[in-house]
């Protein structure tokens, strides 16, 4: 059974990848997104199908099984919009105002690392992935389980971040004054 299953994926993932991710990209457009949940489906039949058994449809299956995934994802994502939303909203009403740093003074690698880590031009779930992986050195498929991800979906949004701080030039250093309390912020909520 367990061969069997195993020969299955392969053969459905050849076969019927770009059928699957096309579907999957008339149903929500979006290039990136249809291929993570093609993956998350792809990850559920390995493990489901060597208990359960292949399906008669296996590509109907795991575009079903994708889709599944997508809509619990768009659902976290539009519930976690709405509570990020009314903590900004209970926090610009709280706001003080933090002591002069000078960047200068600060020596520690680690705290320009979670600055580059936490910039603004990054998502705030990478945000929080990648400073999971590089500060704290938890390997990715530790930080797969607590975002509730198969693990490569999550290694591919850590290498996204790490090559969108290289492309975009993201400065390696704690920011200056002016530019400190919008980083202290995401810096704070990953905290």
């Amino acid at each position: 059974m367990l061969l069997d299953a195993n020969v299955a994926i392969e053969n459905v993932y050849r076969s019927d990848w770009g059928r699957i991710v096309a579907a999957l990209i008339r149903l929500f457009g979006d290039f990136d997104f249809a291929e993570e949940v093609a993956q998350e489906a792809f990850a559920a039949a390995v493990d489901q199908w060597r208990s359960s058994g292949i399906p008669e449809n296996p590509r109907a299956w795991l575009i079903q099984t994708a889709r599944h995934k997508a809509i619990d994802r768009i659902r976290r994502k539009t519930s976690f919009a709405e509570k990020l939303e009314s903590y900004a909203i209970l926090e610009a009403s709280q706001k003080v105002e933090g002591p002069g740093i000078n960047a200068i003074d600060i020596p520690d690698d680690r705290l320009r690392l979670i600055f580059t880590c936490c910039h603004p031009a990054l998502a705030f779930e990478a945000q929080v992935a990648l400073t999971l992986r590089t500060l704290c050195g938890l390997e990715t498929d530790e930080i797969a389980r607590a975002f509730l991800i198969p693990t490569p979906t999550m290694a591919q949004r850590l290498v996204r971040a790490k090559r969108k701080i290289h492309d975009a030039g993201i400065p390696y250093t704690v920011p200056g004054a002016e530019d400190l309390p919008e980083r202290l912020d995401a810096v704070l909520t990953v905290i």
